[in-house]
């Protein structure tokens, strides 16, 4: 795990700089999107260690399809996406979790092992695997 900011991120890149600790005055590390399950923009780089993002949260307001995402380490998330395309390399998605450190997650399309789009109000509720 590498923490930091970016400045030049694009999902159309193949890689981005990441400078630690938020200095940019610092030497950044070019990180190669190939070797990443995600890129997580967060609220800070601290975080909090105890939280544990809710892979059941209930439903929430967000933009576009609520999604439930499972990547191949067996991590879950849900949230919104508007820009899920399975045939590209990566999407936005947007936690549902109202007390995650995450803004935003980049998800890498090849650390998936299932995208589900949700179609209830609630946890529990009817997918369809895309």
């Amino acid at each position: 795990m590498l923490k930091g900011t970016t400045r030049d991120f694009s999902p159309n890149k193949p890689d981005f700089h990441v400078y630690p600790n938020e200095d940019l005055g610092a030497k950044a590390e070019k990180v190669s999107l190939a070797r990443l399950k995600a890129v997580f923009f967060v609220k800070t780089l601290e975080g909090n260690k105890d939280h544990v993002e809710g892979s059941d949260a209930p439903g929430g307001q967000g933009q576009g399809r609520r999604i439930r995402v499972v990547f191949k380490d067996g991590e879950v998330l849900m949230g919104f996406t508007v820009g899920y395309a399975p045939d590209r390399p990566g999407f936005f998605f947007v936690p549902c979790d109202p007390e995650s450190n995450n803004l935003r997650i980049f998800v890498i399309r090849a650390a998936v092992a299932k995208v589900e789009f949700l179609t209830g109000a609630q946890p529990g509720e009817r997918s369809r695997s895309v």
